[in-house]
């Protein structure tokens, strides 16, 4: 059976893949995420394709250098109004991001790829759509003052396993896809190719 690596250093995506019992290494690959960003923008695409492509430069950049493997890359990108959100820089970016998304319907773009040497063997998207309540500035505070930096660790400022939910009036998509991984298609994909009991 080929070794299995997430090209991720996202924790939220190893915890998911962990708790359901996937043996698998972490190899962080290292991409220089926000020239590509600038390049698809300029290009015109979209977010989903921002995330699938995103998430397969990673997985064949890991799958280089371990061609033997399975590798797992995924990314996800945020958008409202056609624009592209980061993660934030720092706590200033957090704040602003929040209080652009306060009260509006953004939309939440995961790809997972699956890749082996030089080919992808599979991949899969999902767009999840997230309405968040009015935020005040107190609010907002208070959140960031709990939250602390791991408020810079999601696009969005928000971490939906956490304080994040408070954010919201209404979630429609998958609980996992939302945190980074399209968990159940991808763990149907590795048990019908024998890597997962049946």
């Amino acid at each position: 059976m080929p070794d299995l690596i997430l090209a991720s250093s996202s924790t939220a995506r190893q915890n998911i893949l962990r708790q359901a019992g996937v043996d698998f290494k972490v190899e962080v690959s290292h991409v220089d995420e926000d020239s590509i960003k600038t390049a698809m923008i300029a290009e015109g695409a979209t977010a989903t394709m921002g995330a699938e492509s995103l998430g397969e430069f990673k997985a064949r950049k890991v799958a280089n250098s371990n061609p033997d493997a399975l590798v797992i890359g995924a990314d996800q990108t945020l958008s409202i109004s056609d624009i592209w959100f980061d993660k934030p820089v720092d706590m200033d970016h957090a704040r602003a991001h929040l209080k652009s998304l306060s009260g509006k319907t953004h939309f939440l773009h995961t790809s997972v790829s699956v890749v082996r040497g030089d080919q992808v063997l599979w991949h899969h998207n999902e767009t999840c759509k997230m309405t968040m309540r009015d935020l005040n500035d107190d609010f907002i505070s208070d959140y960031l003052d709990q939250e602390g930096e791991a408020a810079l660790t999601s696009v969005g400022a928000y971490r939906l396993e956490g304080l994040g939910a408070q954010l919201f009036s209404k979630i429609e998509g998958d609980f996992f896809t939302i945190l980074g991984l399209p968990l159940l298609p991808l763990l149907e994909f590795l048990r019908n190719n024998q890597l997962l009991r049946r």
